[in-house]
């Protein structure tokens, strides 16, 4: 064994501070319990002060999607969830994408067959077969003799390495969330370590690289932690300190089922083309299985760095609600600047605003306290490009005590009163009409409705009849009252 290149890596791992990583696999969309465990992970190096780490996990080349790294690197930049090192950023031991650093496993796995923690398999078996262990069969290479084992070496037999589990005893971690965990070694498999075409098996990959990088805490869900026994017995194999795990729960679509894309569960990118604005995403994803100290909800990113802590995640799967979701989202647009909500909602805005004479930033004013998601926007402004057919009923109003009669007078006195107006303004708009009202000795509201049926069209609208007829502008306006006068005589 070349022991010059374990002390070189050895040397060149960084140590002294919190160090966290998150390692997709590039096999698909990034889901929501993804995007959690990226959160949790960053969330916890930065409340430390500490080194967040990006790792692209692709040892499994059959199962790689094109255009998934990219959808990574995409989600997290747009989460704000930034690494310190990585492929697109580089590091010490950059860059972190596994199957450019391949070289770099075997030997260990080598190193492990020396010390008689695992050995080399000649059996023909499919790559399903490989990652899955032999499901403790005993495998008739563990018991190879070392001559045979070199001779079919030389051969140039193909093998695989498989990690070789002591068969009597326990095997005990501890996991922050679950505490002491003891399995029996003789539930565990012979994983495989190294596969026939040289690549690493995740489980092993992993393991090697979370050592070599200096990971301190190993966030990842409850699935993998019938693994951790196995992972423990490479650690203690190779002679190396166990980082901390933080086994998670999983995200649920409801008490019985995990969230799946196959069941039209959604991604970070589903929830986004739905409306949903990331900050109030990675807000609610934040709490699902995690509770901060206190009634506190919402938070922004730093402060989620900032209130973490690994004794609030949860032992009990979490939830998606929907509902919940849109709460908050609803609550991240009405606290967001105008300006900003006018800059996010103008392409909803668009979508059925087609006239270039309607202004998105006069529209984005009526609908920011009004809009939940910015999907909802496009169906609660159809009536500005077209006035829609509408029955007259929609004139009558119990609240305001409208009627077809009073809504006849009020249109025709509001027509002449608009058309009067020297400059066409929100504000003019608004005067005129009120001081109309005060002027017949009505209520506002009773002026009101039938302005706003006759110029929207629709019994619910984003605004009321002042502001509808300031984006309108004044001949449209006075054309769709018209309308509105005309269906009433």
């Amino acid at each position: 064994m070349d022991r010059k290149f374990f002390e070189d890596m050895e040397a060149r791992i960084p140590r002294g501070k919190v160090r966290t990583r998150f390692a997709p696999s590039p096999t698909g969309y990034m889901h929501v319990g993804n995007l959690r465990t990226a959160l949790y992970t960053w969330c916890i190096a930065r409340h430390a002060g500490g080194t967040f780490i990006l790792r692209i996990e692709d040892t499994d080349q059959n199962r790689l999607v094109e255009g998934a790294v990219d959808v990574i690197y995409k989600t997290l930049r747009e989460c704000g969830l930034d690494h310190d090192e990585g492929p697109d950023v580089g590091g010490p031991v950059a860059p972190y994408v596994q199957s450019e650093r391949r070289n770099t496993y075997l030997p260990y796995a080598q190193l492990l067959v020396e010390r008689g923690h695992a050995y080399y398999c000649f059996c023909e078996k499919s790559g399903s077969e490989e990652d899955a262990g032999f499901e403790h069969i005993e495998d008739p290479c563990r018991s190879l003799p070392p001559e045979e084992v070199q001779r079919r070496l030389d051969a140039g037999e193909p093998y695989v390495i498989r990690q070789k589990i002591p068969r009597e005893g326990t095997t005990t971690f501890h996991d922050e969330i679950f505490g002491d965990i003891t399995a029996p070694n003789a539930d565990l498999d012979d994983q495989v370590l190294i596969k026939r075409d040289g690549l690493p098996t995740y489980n092993f990959a992993n393991v090697i690289d979370d050592h070599l990088m200096g990971i301190t805490h190993v966030v990842r869900g409850t699935e993998y932690l019938a693994s951790a026994p196995k992972y423990n017995l490479l650690y203690e194999g190779l002679g190396w300190e166990i980082p901390r795990y933080v086994h998670c729960s999983p995200v649920m679509r409801d008490a019985h089922n995990k969230m799946s894309k196959r069941h039209g569960d959604p991604s970070y990118e589903d929830l986004i083309a739905e409306g949903y604005l990331t900050e109030a995403v990675v807000n609610y994803v934040a709490l699902l299985g995690w509770s901060p100290k206190g009634e506190r909800e919402i938070f922004s990113l730093p402060e989620l760095a900032e209130a973490f802590d690994l004794s609030g995640i949860s032992k009990s799967p979490a939830i998606f609600d929907k509902e919940k979701l849109t709460y908050f989202n609803a609550e991240y647009i009405k606290a967001m600047e105008p300006a900003a909500f006018a800059k996010a909602a103008e392409p909803w805005i668009r979508q059925a605003v087609k006239n270039p004479a309607y202004s998105t930033a006069a529209i984005a004013a009526i609908l920011q306290q009004r809009t939940e998601r910015l999907s909802d926007i496009p169906e609660k402004l159809d009536f500005f490009d077209t006035l829609p057919e509408y029955d007259t009923a929609l004139f009558v109003h119990k609240k305001s005590k409208s009627t077809l009669e009073t809504s006849r007078d009020m249109l025709r006195a509001a027509i002449d009163t608009l058309e009067a107006l020297p400059e066409w303004t929100e504000t003019t708009v608004h005067d005129s009409l009120v001081t109309l009202a005060e002027a017949r000795g009505v209520k506002n509201a009773l002026l009101m409705w039938p302005v706003r049926i006759a110029a929207a069209g629709k019994l619910v609208t984003p605004g009321g009849a002042v502001e509808i007829c300031a984006i309108l502008g004044r001949e449209e306006t006075l054309r769709r009252l018209r309308l509105g006068l005309e269906k009433l005589n």
